[in-house]
Parts: C-alpha cells; sequence; structure tokens
C-alpha cells in the first residue's frame, strides 16, 4: 500500500509510548515531532503536517486518559480521528441530477490514467445498477477515441464518439443522446495537457458552459507525489472541481497526496485506484484509510467486496457441503474462482487487521491460483469428485494435460486433504484453535496454500 513506511513510522512512535503511563507534555510534543517527520517523509504538504501534530498535540495534552485505554491508545485514538478529519471525515458521494442523465466530466494531465479510469467509473456505476454512457472528448491525442472505445468494450458500456467535432458540441448531442435512450450516467473524457495551461482550462471552461455539469472529477497520479496537491489545486481553482480519483494507490507511492489534497484545496477524494485492472477502483473512505494507516485493517471493505462478488448460493452450498464432509475438488475450485474475483490475494488479506505489515515482504504469486484451477480442470469428473482415486498414472496423466508437474499435483492433493481434515476439525471440540493454527494464522503464512 502506498503507506507502508508511514505505517511502520507510526507503529514505532507509539510502541515508545506504551511503556508509559500518564503522558507528559513533553512526551507528546517529542512524539508528535516523530510524526511530523513521518508525514514530511511521506511527502505530506508541510503546512498540512504542522497543522496535523499541532492539532493532535493539543487534544492529547488536553485529554484525560480512559480508564479502559492506555496513554498510546488513547494517542491512537486521537491520531485516527484527526487524520480522518485530514481525509474528509466522511466519504464524499457523487451529485445526482434532478433528471437523467447525470453528467460527469473528468478531467486531469495526459498520463494520469484518465481515459482508462472513465471506464473503471462506469464499471463501478454498471455494477451499482446504472446505465452508463462514455463520450469521447478528447480530440487531439492520437488514438484517445480508440483507447476510450477498447476500454469502453470491455466493461461493456457504450461509446458516444463524433470524431474530431469540438467536445462542447459532442457532449449536448450526447446528453440528448442518453435521453432518447436510457442512460442515466454520461461519463466524458476530455483532453489532456503536459501541464495546466490556458488552452486546456479554456476548452474546459467552455464544456462547463455548454451544459450542465453535476460532478467534475480531476484524476491525479499519486506517483507525482506533493505535484499532485498542486495540481489539484490549479484545477480547482479555475475549475471548482467537485472530487478527485487518486490513482495507484496501492504502488510504491507514498501517499501524501491523499492526506494533503483536501485540506489544501477543500475538494474530497471520492475515489480510489487501487490497480490496473478495470474493477480495481474502490470509494474513498477517509476513516477506512485512517485504519489502514494505522495498521488495524480494513474489514469493512473486505465485507463490502465479498457481498459485492461472492456469490451467496454457492457459499451456502459449500458450506453444507464442508458440514456433511463432502468436500471434494469442485469446491475447491469453486473457492478460488470466488477468490479470484475479489482481487489479488496479497489485497484481500491486507484488509485483515495486523496483516499487511506481515505480507509485505511475502511475495504471493497470483499466477499459482490459475495453475491450480489448470490442474483441477484437467481431472476427470469422478477424480474431481472422488480425489481418492488418484494414483500415480491418474496424477502423471493431469500434470501432462495441465503443463504442470507431478509434483505440483501432489502438492495440491496434500493441500486438499490437509483442507479437509482442518475442515473436519472445525466442528470437533477446540476444531477452530486447531483449524487457525494449522492454516497459520498464528504467524500467518500464505505458502502454507502454496499462494
Amino acid at each position: 500500500m502506498a503507506f507502508d513506511n508511514l505505517s511502520d513510522k507510526l507503529a514505532g512512535v507509539f510502541k515508545k509510548l506504551r511503556s508509559k503511563g500518564k503522558l507528559s507534555e513533553t512526551d507528546v510534543k517529542e512524539a508528535m515531532r516523530e510524526v511530523r517527520l513521518a508525514l514530511l517523509e511521506a511527502d505530506v504538504n508541510y503546512k498540512v503536517a504542522k497543522d496535523f501534530t499541532n492539532s493532535v498535540a493539543e487534544k492529547c495534552i488536553g485529554a484525560n486518559v480512559m480508564e479502559s485505554l492506555t496513554a498510546a491508545q488513547m494517542v491512537v485514538k486521537i491520531v485516527k480521528e484527526e487524520l480522518t478529519a485530514l481525509m474528509g471525515s466522511e466519504q464524499a458521494r457523487l451529485k445526482t441530477a434532478s433528471k437523467i442523465p447525470t453528467v460527469i466530466m473528468m478531467c486531469g494531465l495526459q498520463g494520469s490514467g484518465k481515459t482508462t479510469h472513465c471506464a473503471k467509473l462506469a464499471k463501478f456505476l454498471k455494477a451499482k445498477g446504472h446505465r452508463p454512457m462514455l463520450v469521447a472528448g478528447d480530440i487531439y491525442r492520437p488514438a484517445a477515441i480508440d483507447q476510450l472505445k477498447v476500454v469502453g468494450g470491455q466493461v461493456g458500456v457504450p461509446v458516444f464518439e463524433k470524431g474530431t467535432q469540438k467536445p462542447e458540441k459532442t457532449i449536448v448531442e450526447a446528453i440528448s443522446y442518453a435521453r432518447d435512450y436510457g442512460h442515466d450516467f454520461v461519463i466524458l473524457d476530455t483532453a489532456g495537457r503536459l501541464h495546466v495551461d490556458s488552452e486546456l482550462m479554456d476548452e474546459l471552461i467552455r464544456i462547463t458552459k455548454a451544459v450542465e455539469i453535476n460532478n467534475i472529477l480531476l484524476v491525479v497520479d499519486s506517483m507525482v507525489g506533493q505535484d499532485a496537491v498542486n495540481i489539484a489545486k490549479a484545477f480547482n481553482d479555475i475549475l471548482a472541481i467537485d472530487g478527485v480519483i487518486l490513482t495507484k494507490l496501492d504502488g510504491d507511492t507514498r501517499g501524501g497526496a491523499a492526506l494533503s489534497v483536501k485540506a489544501v484545496t477543500g475538494k474530497p477524494i471520492m475515489f480510489a485506484g487501487v490497480g490496473e485492472k478495470l474493477d480495481a477502483l474502490e470509494e474513498f473512505h477517509p476513516d477506512r484509510m485512517a485504519t489502514r494507516i494505522l495498521g488495524m485493517g480494513d474489514i469493512l471493505s473486505l465485507i463490502e467486496k465479498a457481498e459485492n462478488e461472492l456469490d451467496e448460493k454457492k457459499a451456502e452450498e459449500t458450506a453444507k457441503r464442508l458440514q456433511e464432509n463432502k468436500f471434494d475438488m469442485n469446491d475447491l475450485l469453486d473457492q478460488f474462482q470466488q477468490i479470484k474475483k475479489m482481487g489479488s490475494i496479497k489485497s484481500v488479506l491486507s484488509m485483515l487487521p495486523g496483516m499487511d505489515k506481515q505480507l509485505r515482504d511475502v511475495d504471493i504469486d497470483d499466477r499459482q491460483m490459475d495453475r491450480i484451477e489448470a490442474i483441477i480442470k484437467s481431472m476427470t469428473k469422478k477424480e474431481r469428485e472422488k480425489p481418492d482415486i488418484l494414483n500415480a498414472s491418474r496424477r502423471r496423466r493431469i500434470a501432462a494435460g495441465c503443463g504442470q508437474t507431478v509434483e505440483d499435483v501432489n502438492r495440491l492433493v496434500k493441500q486438499y486433504e490437509q483442507m479437509k481434515k482442518m475442515f473436519k476439525q472445525f466442528g470437533q471440540k477446540g476444531g477452530k484453535r486447531k483449524m487457525m493454527r494449522g492454516m497459520g494464522m498464528n504467524g500467518f503464512n500464505p505458502n502454507n496454500f502454496g499462494l
């Protein structure tokens, strides 16, 4: 995650405070000095970092430590509250028009991922039951319209385009078309430049005068660090943007932009790009991001992801088969396919409290999931239903059929047997504890399952 280094630094500050009883003013000031340095290293705006630590220090010094909390826990509580406030306190949502369509104008510099995130947003809205339509408004960048058509096709959303016609005229026609054909959201992809200039802004202003824009979203690449905040401020000063989509928040960026944008521009981060795939777009929740920065995980987002992606009926059927001790290779295949829908294994596991740091240096190859699928699909129906019949010759045939080694097949069968044994123990006395220990939850190691 983008905040790995900041999370480590804050954890170090809190560790020093755990040995203390009642906090003195000196303790607080020393801790806040370290927090300020950590924020600056994370590329947070200097004024934002200074105001943040001053606010935390003031509240820590003036706070009576609650009976149920240690001094360090009180500081963590206050830091979490202030981080949440810094990023906007509450989740910002898209404004909807009183009559269809709701118009969203996407803007940003070249290379920020604007066109791709038009498709990501369209896919997000489509999953919510809406009927979005993409509009090609970038008439300058070579192949920009073609790119929008490609990503639009990949997410199953139509693209309205009129070639090199002026974008303000195209959006007027697109809105009329959307009303006629029942598209409730129109997402306009606009031209970008290498830097903020008058030509770029003049065109965007002309578009806002031609039609009523309900949401102006600025797409900003978090890899550019503090410049992301400067870009957001420049666009906001001229266009009065409604919100920001911060891309590449899953990468090795220092994350300072996420902590500075709201404070500097007054405009919230609405969405975060967390991967290259077209479904890798998340609503931005300030409170959840604060808990992730502090190493507390993000259980709510994990639950939402599971609710959106997992097949409830299949889950119930699998649970029943587990209870009846009928779990077979078909069930295992279903489980892997369900998990894949939620994203990379590492991203899913990192949402569990305390797991992000443990997983940081663990190499989890998501292609292993594909290899496991290939092995199971190379089995006959009978072999999937009764893995006990998998003798040496059958395993050699399966390995040859999927392009894997016999050792790979043996490993999967062994893992299946271990899982089946653990599921059986789950219903016995003390079974849950044994199962967790067997899975490596007391010192988690994903490689226990070949992942």
